[in-house]
């Protein structure tokens, strides 16, 4: 059943990357697929720098370094995943949106719902 969840927290994830292409000038997402990519990419470029710095810079992270080091792993991601094009006041706002998005619909990562769950044991 963990499978599942990390399918649906990524799909989530793929529909919030769309609507953020949607709102967000200068940032586009090719279609669904290439969001889906996108969000899995972000995920791992995050869980690198989270490992490589800790917890503080994680995009995951809240206050205005992981605001920063956000728009930092969405500019870098469209190197990585076709179909994607962001500016960098793109990737600010999307920063900027995603994190509103994630104030009314929080969705833990894969990285923090494993974390979890290793504390309690």
């Amino acid at each position: 059943m963990r499978i599942l969840g990390h399918i649906v927290r990524f799909v989530v994830a793929a529909l919030v990357l769309l609507l953020v292409g949607w709102i967000v000038p200068g940032f586009s997402v090719g279609g669904f697929w290439s969001a889906l990519i996108l969000a899995i990419v972000i995920a791992v470029i995050g869980w690198i720098i989270e490992a490589m710095f800790g917890r503080r810079v994680s995009p995951f992270g809240r206050g205005i370094v992981g605001f920063l080091v956000s728009a930092l792993v969405i500019y870098i991601a469209q190197f990585i995943v076709g179909g994607v094009e962001v500016s960098v006041v793109g990737a600010l706002l999307a920063a900027l949106v995603i994190g509103i998005i994630d104030l009314f619909i929080p969705v833990s990562t894969p990285f923090e719902a494993g974390r979890n769950n290793n504390d309690r044991t």
